[in-house]
């Protein structure tokens, strides 16, 4: 069964050995390997059951270490590197030779970012090579937030998890990229459009790629609860339609009073999207465990982190 450990000296080891261990980040728990070495790469798709299309986002320990990684590095990757790292923003650049085609299903590019968690960090100092690492969960599922999500998901395997507490921002990182020298979104995360556009001007969107993604989290489907989930914009017309159903509902701010509801995961009652987006996932796992017949997720105010928040909740209600 998978073992929590708090032990990075010992993750160290088994990282050095081309094992794998689950580390904690401060947006959600990865699947970490040695980015240089194939065997681990390859543990990692296999565990997981990732398709070798989807590529790894790379994660090193300071920006003076994106050399090693990336060759070709514009003016406005280190604009945002410098402004954001270590954070939840990962930058898809022209890869170098060293980085196997495993990470990057085969692409000229590699997505690459600074992680902002003390264990994270603390382990990669440990290291002579960066850490490829997905989401620490089967393909398409819920994200784990904390450690025991994660031993939960893999309890038949031997994983070594190593224990960071709760993720501080709860939902992945930002990716951008750039195509003909503009700076294009790939996937909506925890650095909002906004933030990113006051540093480097205007951003061209492209979240959506089925066959061939230029970056993770680009697939229609994905962190979805195993149990049917529903999107809307009216939670109490949503209700009557299901009303003789074992319900579980997931908002914003609003506390819903309905016969069927089982339970009714707020978000945050003050309005904070950085709250709700950091609680999402932990919730999501709660109502996943209530054997319901739907989740009722709650649309957000379409901007900011609720445009992010509602992404998520789009993939994982997707049939």
């Amino acid at each position: 069964m998978a073992l929590i450990s708090t032990s990075s000296h010992d993750a160290a080891a088994l990282l050095n050995q081309n094992e794998i261990v689950a580390i904690p980040t401060e947006t959600v728990y990865g699947l970490a390997g040695n980015a240089f070495s194939e065997k681990a790469i390859k543990k990692i798709f296999e565990l997981k059951k990732r398709p070798f299309y989807n590529p790894l986002i790379v994660h090193i320990k300071s920006v003076a270490d994106l050399n090693q990684i990336a060759t070709e590095i514009s003016a406005k990757a280190i604009l945002l590197a410098e402004t954001f790292w270590p954070g939840p923003l990962t930058l898809v650049l022209k890869r170098q030779n060293t980085i196997p085609d495993l990470v990057t299903a085969g692409k000229n590019t590699v997505a690459v970012r600074v992680p902002n968690h003390p264990v994270a960090l603390a382990l990669l100092e440990q290291l002579d090579f960066p850490l490829a690492a997905p989401s620490a969960n089967p393909f398409g599922s819920i994200s784990p937030t904390k450690a025991q999500h994660v031993a939960d998901y893999f309890v038949e395997s031997s994983l070594t998890v190593l224990e960071g507490g709760e993720c501080r921002s709860g939902i992945e990182s930002t990716i951008i990229g750039f195509e003909d020298g503009s700076a294009v979104l790939y996937r909506l995360g925890s650095i909002t459009i906004e933030e990113i556009e006051t540093v480097i001007g205007p951003l061209k969107i492209k979240t959506n790629n089925e066959k061939t993604p230029s970056a993770p989290g680009m697939l229609s489907k994905h962190y979805a609860p195993k149990t049917k989930t529903i999107l809307t914009e009216t939670v109490t017309e949503e209700l009557e339609l299901f009303s003789t159903k074992r319900i579980g509902l997931l908002t914003y701010q609003n506390h819903f009073e309905h016969k069927n509801i089982v339970t009714n995961e707020v978000l945050s009652a003050t309005g904070d999207l950085a709250e709700a987006a950091s609680r999402l996932y932990n919730a999501l796992h709660k109502l996943d465990h209530l054997n319901l017949d739907v989740i009722i997720a709650e649309k957000f105010p379409d901007h900011g982190l609720g445009r992010t928040i509602n992404d998520r909740l789009e993939r994982a209600t997707k049939k």
